[in-house]
């Protein structure tokens, strides 16, 4: 057992790397090392909060004042987390306070949180490292445990230390037989500002500087890549998943979006959008690498 600024944390490290994840919120994993470091290359948050705005009474009641209930708060805490996207509030901040379920796997362990009362999801994460290297394998699922169908897509977000810069693969060769089609895109949130100086915008990468600046800077795309990295100090963290081509995602299609604010930086990845009927579910694979002593300018020639 850990601990995580008062919560409690459970371990899970083999010869390459050392995990931590919440024993009582979540699905959560709170930390990630290099076997033998004690520096979290994950984010610390454990006391920002977001109050989930949104009231609901209670079924059958009248609409009085001491019949509205709150959602309360959420708490971004740090690390990795799962979300159903599109973004949308109350929704997607419901408080994610209550014990996890976990189970031994083989290689690992699963983490299946309480039925979400308002929407009828349940999130749960597998985790299992590679015996081999450092690396790991994050297994996100999103099932319908309620009576209608709901669609979404699951969102598989960490949250890093400002202080290095995040890598965007770009496709560069035509994706069709004449080149005539366009082969990339490129979302912008309504706070994004097009000459943000934290972006840098090339042909073969777009990067993020993970600066502490406000307003945020949020980008997203569909990458055909099938990868994402965020290079600090020499470490480059990398999350890789199989990229959907052809199917419906979120945000104007996107499957990857990186975050940054005054505090933190985000790397995230999408699946489809998914319609589930009751009993369904909906799942989302990354695949984790720790690289060691990586020169920021030939970490893109590494991952090729």
């Amino acid at each position: 057992m850990g601990d995580f600024h008062g919560l409690p944390t459970r371990v899970l490290e083999n010869e390459y790397l050392h995990l931590e994840f919440l024993a009582d919120a979540g699905p959560r994993i709170v930390r990630l090392a290099a076997a033998g470091s004690r520096e979290n290359l994950f984010a610390e948050l454990p006391h920002k909060k977001i109050e989930t705005d949104g009231m609901f009474i209670r079924r059958g009641s009248s609409p009085r004042a001491a019949d509205v209930l709150s959602h309360g708060d959420f708490f971004l805490r740090g690390g990795h987390r799962l979300w159903h996207s599109p973004e949308a509030m109350p929704r997607t901040y419901l408080p994610d306070n209550a014990a996890v379920a976990a189970e031994e796997i083989d290689g690992g362990v699963r983490l299946r949180q309480p039925t979400e009362a308002m929407t009828g999801i349940t999130k749960s994460i597998e985790i299992r490292l590679d015996p081999q290297r450092a690396a790991a394998t994050i297994t996100h699922r999103l099932q319908n445990d309620g009576a209608r169908v709901v669609e979404c897509a699951p969102w598989a977000i960490t949250m890093l230390p400002l202080g290095g810069v995040a890598i965007l693969p770009q496709t560069v060769s035509a994706i069709d037989a004449q080149g005539l089609l366009p082969n990339r895109n490129l979302v912008l949130w309504q706070y994004t500002r097009v000459n943000d100086a934290r972006l840098e915008l090339n042909d073969a990468t777009i990067r993020v500087h993970a600066r502490a600046e406000l307003p945020p800077c949020k980008i997203g795309y569909f990458n055909r890549r099938g990868w994402i990295a965020y290079w600090r100090a020499g470490v480059l963290f990398v999350k890789r998943f199989e990229p959907q081509l052809d199917q419906p995602h979120p945000d104007f299609n996107c499957n990857a979006e990186v975050y940054c604010n005054d505090e933190f930086i985000e790397l995230e990845t999408l699946a489809p959008l998914t319609r589930m009927a009751p009993g369904q579910s909906a799942m989302h694979v990354e695949r984790w690498e720790l690289h060691a002593s990586v020169n920021l300018d030939s970490a893109n020639e590494l991952m090729r």
